[in-house]
């Protein structure tokens, strides 16, 4: 983007020599250079309210030097590089974004030459066009500084996903038939573990302040499978009416109208997998 600006400040005021910098730690650090002949520009690093450009920073004007060997209003503390490049003229712009310098472009000869207006509007015109551009950009950071992250992907693929839901409803099953408390607790640790092993889906999880119970666990976990009511009563070695019961209060501690509902709900809540 910089160099783009240093090279149109060439080809559009017909100046033979151009370069510029974006600031840091109140200094411009040179990083683009056009037409120069020797490479005495490179590197360079112009501290603020030093020298032509640090004026320009801090005063967030253009300056310019048509003799910059004898001018007076300067610093002339980069001689070296200015002088050693051959410039005898120099004018500088800052790039100025939101109210903040962000930055100085050059544009210059090697023989004193004057600054009529058609080189000053070219050269505040690639200026500005350079300050419109960093000022979109900044905007579109500001903006997605504050998008809500992207998902990340589910460690679990489709089918191992489902292979997954058919184990942790089997788990629960198994765990309703078992007395001792302490096995029961070691399973509920591995249910845990297995309904966390999908928690990131494409949809944002859900923080819902929900409770059930061991059973409406059990009959949503078969749900999720698509069974019906009397295949979970089978499998579960309950009643439908039971079966309907449990699935019902579910539902409504999940605030949703359907089982599918009730289901998406609770995986996203981590409830289930």
């Amino acid at each position: 983007m910089l160099a783009g600006a240093v090279s149109d400040l060439v080809r559009r005021t017909r100046l033979p020599v151009a370069f510029g910098g974006f600031e840091n730690d109140e200094a411009i650090h040179i990083t683009s250079i056009v037409g120069a002949r020797t490479r005495s520009l490179e590197g360079l690093v112009v501290r603020a309210s030093r020298g032509l450009g640090g004026r320009a920073l801090v005063e967030k004007r253009p300056r310019l030097a048509l003799d910059y060997r004898s001018s007076r209003t300067i610093t002339h503390d980069y001689d070296r590089a200015v002088l050693g490049e051959g410039i005898a003229t120099l004018f500088a712009l800052p790039l100025v974004v939101s109210g903040r310098a962000r930055g100085v472009i050059y544009c210059g000869s090697w023989a004193e030459s004057p600054v009529g207006d058609m080189v000053a509007r070219h050269a505040f015109a690639v200026a500005e066009e350079l300050s419109t551009e960093l000022r979109i950009r900044e905007e579109v950071r500001r903006r997605l500084s504050f998008a809500p992250p992207a998902p990340e992907p589910s460690p679990v693929g489709p089918v191992a996903r489902e292979v997954l839901r058919e184990t942790y409803a089997e788990l629960r099953s198994v765990a309703a038939t078992v007395g001792d408390p302490g096995v029961r607790d070691r399973l509920t640790a591995i249910e845990r573990r297995l309904a966390a092993l999908s928690a990131s889906e494409t949809e944002p999880p859900l923080d819902l302040d929900v409770r059930l119970s061991p059973r409406e666990t059990d009959v949503l976990a078969c749900a999720a499978l698509g069974s019906t009511n009397s295949e979970i009563a089978t499998t579960l070695s309950l009643r439908e009416g039971t079966v309907k019961s449990y699935l019902q209060s579910a539902m409504t501690k999940l605030d949703a109208s359907t089982r599918h509902a009730a289901v998406a709900r609770a995986r996203r809540a981590g409830l289930l997998p």
